[in-house]
């Protein structure tokens, strides 16, 4: 039962029978309507202006004659409409704020507890306990170490960038902290390999579109599929699309995937330490590194390219800083794999919760998982003192959430990257690629008049042509 106003409840109490009694903190009211109306009512029995600030008011027991329900102090004071809720058998009563007493230790005194009675006693000081050892490691209540004690911690901090960080500057800062200058769009071997109607699949568009009904419609009997669930089923039938051309390129079937694959790069920018580390997606390795897309020339141009800045906020925002990390630089496999250089790495955004990346962060992501990537290879062959390559490290990396694409190349031309002189790496990026519009399985019908249709509609064909010439960069 809710009553718009304590007022209100004595101006319906006319019954004898048995009573409930709730006991009010009421605050002045009396410049409400409800209250002015009721003020000179029959059936208030004080004056409106004798108004105790604890009143007692008794109304029928409506629910049970057992019944008693208590509220203390549930009146809203600065609420405009003072409202008041009770249910049959609850008992509700405000909670105060207990302090915590601090012991109070004297010097030379020592405080009488009850410890050698067993048994707690009031006014005795709580004893201190000594701590138990069970003379066995229990897995489920184990202390660890102190970070101090730890034999990998170093008084200087690191910046650490995992699969779930998500950076508030985006590309500007993934951009700050790989030394890299952005150039706009796919480069030109890319796109020639596209643009070229020989490195077609028969029937590419068809069998596209059959793979994207694939993904959206024949793998679930849902509606409305979650991403989840579509994702990566569109990407495997895309690279299963890319593979049929390999009796025309016979190089490709030099080339292997890895799923779940971690990779670890640490580098120093400027006066801190910064790392990339964990899982991040689906490799494609190749038996032989990607060549490289720009020439000596365009390397030696970066060097007056100026470094995006977003002062004053710091670079290493939302970075999580460890003092516990182990410095090394580690590719995600041992030595001897048969498929040892990165060739493109494959995202997938699927998360539907809160950890699912908007598109500018999956880009930032996208450029330090990739240079990660690169670096770890690059100081595995070239050693870890900091220098230009003279055979410049080459990645790709494609992301999608089952829609929308981004293509993203990679090419590292430096591992000085401590100051912003000097060489810079290159980053090509074409964001926002749409593969399709709509997928529904319903169409979307307003005021009688079909919005969508249903099954596929705004397909793409450019997007795949560059997904499919990004597989066969290397082997063309």
């Amino acid at each position: 039962m809710t009553l718009p106003c304590v007022c209100m409840v004595t101006s319906n109490v006319n019954q004898t029978r048995k009573t409930d009694e709730v006991k009010v903190q009421h605050p002045p009211c009396l410049s409400e309507p409800c209250c002015q109306s009721n003020a000179a009512g029959p059936n208030i029995s004080p004056a409106a202006s004798d108004l105790p600030a604890d009143l007692v008011f008794k109304f029928p027991a409506m629910w049970s004659g057992g019944s008693r329900v208590r509220a203390l102090n549930l009146v809203p004071a600065l609420s405009g409409c003072r409202l008041l809720h009770v249910t049959a058998g609850l008992s509700a009563q405000a909670q105060r704020l207990q302090k915590k007493l601090e012991p109070v230790e004297i010097p030379g005194l020592e405080p009488i507890t009850y410890w050698d009675r067993m048994h707690y006693v009031p006014g005795l000081a709580d004893p201190k306990c000594p701590v138990w050892d069970r003379g066995w490691e229990d897995p489920f209540h184990r202390r660890g170490p102190k970070y101090e004690e730890m034999p990998l911690y170093k008084e200087k901090p690191c910046y650490t960038f995992h699969q779930r960080t998500k950076m508030l500057e985006g590309v500007k800062q993934a951009l700050w902290l790989t030394k890299s200058k952005l150039i706009e769009g796919l480069p030109k071997q890319i796109l020639s390999i596209a643009e070229d109607p020989a490195n077609c699949i028969e029937d590419q568009d068809e069998r596209v579109k059959a793979a994207i009904s694939h993904a959206r419609f024949w793998t679930t009997t849902e509606i409305r599929p979650k991403r989840d669930r579509f994702c990566p089923v569109l990407l495997q039938d895309l690279l299963h699309l890319c593979r049929i051309l390999q009796p025309r390129f016979p190089t490709l079937g030099n080339r292997m995937l890895a799923e779940n694959y971690r990779v670890a790069a640490i580098w120093e920018r400027e006066s801190d330490i910064f790392r990339v580390c964990g899982l991040n997606g689906v490799l494609l390795s190749s038996k032989q590194p990607l060549p490289a897309v720009a020439g000596k020339e365009e390397i030696l141009s970066t060097e007056s390219h100026a470094l995006p800045t977003f002062y004053p906020i710091s670079p290493n925002i939302d970075l999580q800083q460890t003092h516990v990390y182990k410095e090394c630089n580690d590719t995600g496999f041992r030595d001897g794999y048969p498929f040892p250089y990165a060739h493109t790495l494959y995202i997938t955004e699927s998360s539907v919760n809160m950890t699912r990346f908007k598109p500018e962060p999956l880009r930032a992501k996208m450029i330090m998982f990739t240079f990660a990537n690169a670096l770890a290879r690059a100081k595995l062959l070239y050693g870890e003192e900091p220098k230009e390559l003279d055979n410049p490290i080459t990645v790709q990396c494609i992301a999608t959430n089952g829609r929308m694409f981004q293509f993203l190349v990679l090419q590292l031309n430096t591992t000085d990257l401590q100051s912003n002189d000097g060489v810079k790496n290159l980053i090509w990026l074409d964001q926002d690629q749409l593969l399709y519009d709509y997928a529904k399985c319903r169409p979307s019908i307003r005021k009688k008049i079909v919005q969508v249709p249903a099954g596929l509609s705004g397909y793409c064909p450019e997007t795949f042509s560059k997904f499919l010439a990004m597989y066969l960069h290397g082997a063309v």
